[in-house]
Order: structure tokens, then C-alpha cells, then sequence
């Protein structure tokens, strides 16, 4: 079922080409909004093996088309860029001599394919219950961790790619002052999901069987754009993009006190579940 690398067996590696696919205008959202600030940084370059400040920023050399990144730095496969593109600013480098790009990588890339390798999975496990129980056998897992049989099937570097790629064919020549501008609203939104979590307590541990739920619910809250914490009128919404996860009414129940709830919110979703006003299961 593995290839001779040991990675991507043939119909889960398709699913998960497939679920990113489905996912590729979140994947564009958050690349924008991780832009936002870029053009704030002052500008760095590698001359003759040393890291020099060039006196100015990003963003003033992104606005005059001027190149943001050197020769000395950067990633081969990122040279040639259009000066002043997003493209060009990944391949930049920082005041540490980071390049961006792996910055980029290691913020919005992995995290949002794992994600996408999660969701594949409960996919998998809801819809192809016998390949996935054959899977299951071929790694040696039980399937109560989606995350570890992730890991386990090593499907996450291959499908990287992919999402890089997918971000340079949507915004690779496009100026980065105009990418900051299209992710402000949704890096707003990050700032304050951030502040957030860290004023809210820490919530107990998770049953295993409602982590998995939990994941998937959490996921939908952030794109559906839901307010946070999330106000009673949206409760309709909320349900709605529950529902799209694939969320079971009592998975829906289990979830709803570890989220970013206003007060009442709760309530109105248990009613609607209650009344089946949503016209749709859940």
C-alpha cells in the first residue's frame, strides 16, 4: 500500500490532494493575513556573507519595485521573482537571517496541512470505513488519535508541497502590499482569537472520542468567520458549520462548552437541535 519511500498510500494521499483542493481559499486567507506586517520590517539583505540593513523597510522597497531579496539568501526554486511580489518578500530575509520563507512554512503551511490531514481522515473514517480499517491495520494504529495516524502515515511532507504551490499560483506575482491589504481583516480576526485563549482558562483535557470533534469543531468555528466568543444570533450559523463538519447531534452537545461561546449561545443551539428547525441532520 506504501511506496518504496514509505509515505502517501494511493487513495488517502488522492483524498487529501482532494480536501485541500476543497480548503484552497482558506489556505489563501491565511497566507494573506500571515503577510500583514511584512512591509513593517526593515529590510535586510547578505552582502559578501554579511547580514547588512539597508536603512529601508519592506515595504518601502515593495512600493518602488525594488528587489527584496538578494542573491547571497532565498530558496532557488523562490529566484527569479517579480521585485516587490509576495513571491519576492518570501525569499527575503529578517534581522536573524531567517529566510521568510521558511518562517512561512513552519507558521501557515504545516499546521494548515496537518489540519487538512485531519479533516481527510475523519473523512475517511466516515465515508470508506472499510479501507480505513485496512489502513488502521497497515500502521499499527486504533484510530482513536486522527493526529497520530497522521503522523503514522507520513502523508503530511508530500501534501506541503502542494500547498505551497497552490500559494504561488494565487499570489506569487502579486504585490505584496496588495496581499497585506487582502489578509488585514482576517489577521485582525487571529489577534483576537489569540488574546482570546490567552485570557481564557485552559480547559480540562478531552475525552479521546470528543478530541476528534472538537478539532473538526473548532475548524469550522474559524471558517465560518464567527465572531468570538460567538453571540446567540449566530447560533443558526454556528449549527450550520457544525453540521458541515459532519458533527453528530450529541458530538454537537459534547463540544459546545469547550468553545468561545457568548452566554445564551449554548442554550439556542440545544433548542435547535431540539426542534430540528435546521431542516438538515446534524
Amino acid at each position: 500500500m506504501f511506496d518504496s519511500l514509505g509515505f502517501e498510500p494511493d487513495w488517502f494521499g488522492l483524498l487529501g490532494r482532494e480536501v485541500l483542493r476543497e480548503r484552497r481559499a482558506a489556505l489563501i486567507a491565511e497566507a494573506c493575513a500571515w503577510s500583514v506586517g511584512l512591509s513593517d520590517r526593515p529590510h535586510h539583505l547578505r552582502l559578501r556573507g554579511r547580514l547588512v540593513a539597508t536603512g529601508s523597510t519592506i515595504g518601502d522597497r515593495a512600493a518602488t519595485g525594488q528587489a527584496l531579496s538578494g542573491e547571497e539568501d532565498g530558496r532557488l526554486e523562490l529566484g527569479d521573482a517579480r521585485p516587490g511580489s509576495f513571491q519576492d518578500a518570501l525569499n527575503a530575509v529578517d534581522a536573524d537571517g531567517t529566510v521568510f520563507a521558511d518562517r512561512f512554512d513552519r507558521e501557515v503551511i504545516e499546521p494548515f496541512v496537518h489540519e487538512t490531514c485531519v479533516l481527510a481522515a475523519d473523512r475517511a473514517r466516515r465515508t470508506r470505513p472499510g479501507q480505513w480499517a485496512e489502513l488502521l491495520d497497515d500502521l499499527g494504529e486504533d484510530g482513536a488519535q486522527l493526529g497520530d495516524v497522521v503522523r503514522a502515515g507520513e502523508w503530511e511532507q508530500p501534501l506541503r508541497t502542494d500547498a505551497e504551490h497552490l500559494v504561488l499560483a494565487a499570489l506569487g506575482t502579486a504585490p505584496l502590499l496588495e496581499v497585506e491589504a487582502e489578509g488585514l481583516p482576517l489577521s485582525l480576526v487571529r489577534a483576537a482569537e489569540a488574546t482570546a485563549r490567552a485570557a481564557a482558562p485552559l480547559p480540562a483535557p478531552e475525552p479521546e472520542d470528543l478530541a476528534g470533534a472538537l478539532f473538526l469543531a473548532l475548524a469550522a468555528v474559524r471558517e465560518a468567520g464567527l465572531p468570538a466568543p460567538v453571540p446567540a444570533d449566530d447560533a443558526p450559523r454556528l449549527l450550520d458549520a457544525l453540521a458541515g463538519q459532519g458533527l453528530e447531534p450529541d458530538e454537537v452537545t459534547g463540544v459546545l462548552a469547550h468553545l468561545d461561546l457568548a452566554p445564551g449561545t449554548a442554550d439556542r443551539v440545544a433548542v435547535l437541535l431540539a426542534d430540528g428547525q435546521k431542516g438538515r441532520p446534524v
